[in-house]
């Protein structure tokens, strides 16, 4: 229950909307058991009425013909209402927490979210917000709609017989605490299930669908399809077991309603207040009694979803309430200009059992142009990783203008280098919005540039049709080969003015010819600015200033092409081999 309190404070976004719903719920669930309860008395009073010509003559008709007219109208427009109402609550309560939940996850690092997988997180970003619905629609506003209601029956029917109406009150209150408590506990554990097999479901269904290549070419598709059908046949399971419980608490809520209405027909039909006999009031009261079971139904699932309920918040919460482990603070240096870069002393690893980088020393002079080689796993992209302050070194220091990069703030670091790294991220959308990103507050007036750089990277064929950038990629670009996202990735990189280029391995994938005209692009467009790059081949090695190579997560051997070539004998039967 705790779990669930950082996320009922944000209800108060929404509480004018809410208490809409609820007195509109309210409302509905008075005109349906005064519809109920006034059309039982007006039969019977027809009927006695009728026994004799003159108080047929003497009864009044129309008032309560109006009555159940207005309470039907009252009671439907009420319905339309509530459902409007409630609704809206609900998604704009679901957009303020997606909302809040990922401006808490955005500043998180990857140290923070080591070892979480992308679809769990997903999940939890998408269901388990989607699960907390059920804390308003179908617990909040049943259990208070219900009890407000037992409060107005009780003045209500207490108006005609105190006694009836403390009975009554009595039995329904005592459901409303003993049925939901009890069905709580019953259901708490299916629901737990029920939500963690969906999860399970939901992440190897999209690590199945995102997988398709590797599992193809490794012949693994038909035993993760057997891991998904197991995983689909336990949701099943856990769908079925909750569904038994659901199945019970209706049946109890009807039981116990069956003897609520049977034990206040046996004490009013001995008289309600001074009536003797009953009369109409008699059926006033059974039919008032019958009506409340619209007011009682949705109490029996009600607490079976807290559950749930709980167990997503506890989810959410593992993320949510981290502390990032990189924060940025403001803005102690003026904005990077030059793009020299330095590492003093670097000691990193991803955990305490594994060093990745040990005492690495490294300077490079603003403009120059440097390449870092060496096998995977040296530590190569664990150093662009601590420039970019995706990580944070274990010890030592990494400046930037002769700045510690700790001092910059975010937005400067940010605008101080453009990357160009191994996997290229395209979003669901046109062709323009994922350029686009490259440029701070680009508007349709920068389409003339954003064409001429798809020309420059060679994507001519994707500038087709009357509306070419209006063209839509897909999620992860699918529609575009590996070779089009990569240069997408490169045209973004150019259409950033920052005086520091990162890039890691930015040709992979590419043919030779390809490779080198990309490169050629590069150097071009970095003529004036710092370039370090990490790359598993050679090309283009001539037109750098200086070349590292790594091993084992220290620099090992230094120098320009010419000068690796005479006197490191790996670097020269590599650069044989690849040449």
């Amino acid at each position: 229950m705790r779990a669930l309190f950082p996320y009922i404070k944000r209800f108060k976004s929404q509480a004018f909307m809410m208490f809409i719903g609820l007195f509109l719920s309210v409302t509905t669930l008075m005109a349906g058991i005064g519809l109920l309860s006034l059309s039982g008395w007006f039969l019977s009073a027809t009927a006695v009425a009728g026994l004799t010509v003159l108080s047929a003559q003497m009864f009044n008709y129309f008032t309560p013909a109006g009555g159940v007219r207005f309470l039907s109208i009252v009671r439907t427009a009420s319905r339309y209402g509530e459902r409007l109402a409630t609704h809206e609550a609900t998604f704009s309560l679901l957009t303020d927490l997606r909302c809040w939940v990922w401006n808490k996850l955005l500043p998180l690092s990857a140290k923070n979210l080591q070892g979480v997988r992308q679809g769990d997180l997903l999940n939890r970003l998408v269901a388990d917000i989607d699960t907390l619905d059920h804390l308003y629609l179908r617990l909040i506003t049943p259990l208070a709609a219900s009890l407000l209601m037992m409060l107005a029956l009780y003045f209500f029917v207490g108006h005609f017989d105190p006694e009836l109406a403390r009975t009554l009150c009595s039995v329904l209150l005592a459901v409303w605490l003993l049925l939901p408590t009890t069905f709580y506990f019953l259901g708490r554990k299916p629901g737990i299930a029920q939500l963690e097999t969906k999860r399970v479901l939901r992440v190897q269904l999209l690590e199945y669908i995102q997988g398709q290549a590797e599992l193809t070419l490794f012949g693994a598709q038909q035993a993760y399809r057997s891991r998904l059908e197991q995983a689909q046949l336990q949701m099943l399971n856990s769908q079925n077991a909750m569904n038994r419980v659901t199945a019970l608490s209706q049946a109890c809520l009807i039981l116990c309603h069956a003897f609520a209405v049977l034990m206040m027909l046996y004490l009013a039909a001995s008289g309600v207040g001074t009536a003797v006999p009953p009369g109409p009031r008699l059926a006033m009261v059974v039919f008032l009694t019958m009506a409340t079971i619209e007011m009682m139904m949705p109490l029996a699932g009600a607490f079976q979803h807290l559950s749930a309920c709980s167990s997503a918040a506890t989810r959410l919460n593992e993320v949510v309430e981290q502390t990032p482990s990189v924060t940025f603070a403001a803005a102690q240096c003026a904005d990077v200009s030059q793009g020299a870069i330095r590492f003093t002393d670097i000691e990193f690893g991803y955990n305490e059992q594994q060093t990745v980088l040990k005492g690495l020393n490294l300077e490079v002079k603003a403009g120059q142009k440097v390449a870092l080689l060496g096998q995977t796993g040296c530590g190569k992209s664990s150093l662009l990783s601590l420039l970019t302050r995706e990580w944070l070194p274990n010890k030592g220091q990494v400046s930037i203008d002769g700045c510690d990069a700790s001092q910059y703030s975010e937005l400067q670091l940010r605008q101080s280098m453009s990357v160009v790294s191994q996997r290229i991220y395209l979003f669901s959308g046109t062709l323009r919005e994922n350029l686009a990103l490259a440029i701070n507050g680009a508007t349709r007036k920068d389409d003339d540039k954003l064409i001429a750089v798809l020309h420059k990277v060679g994507l001519e064929s994707l500038l087709q049709g009357d509306k070419p950038l209006d063209a839509w990629l897909g999620e992860g670009g699918r529609q575009l080969s590996g070779g089009e996202q990569r240069r997408i990735g490169v045209a973004r990189a150019l259409l950033r003015d920052a005086p520091i280029l990162l890039l890691d391995e930015p040709t992979e994938g590419l043919d030779k010819r390809t490779e080198r005209d990309i490169l050629r692009l590069l150097f071009e467009f970095a003529a004036d600015k710092t370039m370090l790059m990490i790359s598993h081949r050679l090309t283009a090695m001539n037109q750098m200033d200086s070349i590292h190579l790594m091993d084992q997560g220290a620099i090992r051997a230094s120098g320009t092409h010419t000068e690796l070539l005479e006197s490191d004998a790996y670097y020269a039967s590599l650069f044989k081999r690849l040449s």
